[in-house]
């Protein structure tokens, strides 16, 4: 018994610097793009890479299609293909609003009422060809492109730049963009 409560106050006593700590891990903060233009990045987008994340396990020919509204929020649909290019379509829609101040470069996205996600567009080509979305806690990213693919000189200077952001370049991982329709 006396094991159990010197366990208890050591993990009262040490859990919040060690959530503190790991909240500080990468003590390079996110920075945005400065301004977007909502109706210049409505339209269809292309993943072209990402972090690997467990909700889009077995995605191949990965999309996203933006629509903004006369209401003030985004429509958000993303579709990717199961398990092969051909494999059977899988989709998810939701709404993404704009944080206020934020030059219209902070979104939260809402697939599933009331849970928000935060969608920061980080870089963002002059005429809208590609972009790159995160998340402040870097664990979650995603370049994106007009077009299914995009040159190796491109994708290079991208990344690079992902890197001086503290970004883990290793976990990068190339999305199969040869679909069949």
């Amino acid at each position: 018994m006396q094991l159990k409560k010197s366990f208890f106050r050591f993990l009262h006593t040490f859990m919040p610097f060690f959530f503190l700590q790991t909240g500080f891990s990468n003590a390079q903060p996110l920075k945005t793009v400065p301004s977007v233009d909502l109706q210049k990045y409505s339209g269809k987008w292309f993943e072209i890479a990402s972090y690997p994340q467990r909700f889009q396990k077995g995605c191949r020919c990965t999309s996203a299609e933006y629509t903004y509204t006369d209401k003030g929020y985004v429509i958000v649909m993303n579709r990717c293909r199961r398990d092969s290019s051909g494999g059977k379509e899988s989709y998810i829609r939701g709404k993404a609003f704009v944080q206020k101040n934020s030059g219209n470069a902070k979104l939260k996205v809402q697939f599933f009422w009331p849970f928000t996600g935060k969608y920061w567009i980080i870089d963002l080509a002059d005429d809208y060809s590609y972009a790159v979305v995160s998340h402040p806690n870097k664990k979650y990213l995603w370049i994106l492109s007009r077009t299914p693919k995009i040159s190796k000189e491109l994708f290079q200077k991208i990344t690079l730049r992902l890197g001086e952001q503290g970004f883990d370049l290793s976990k990068i991982q190339v999305t199969m963009q040869n679909c069949s329709d």
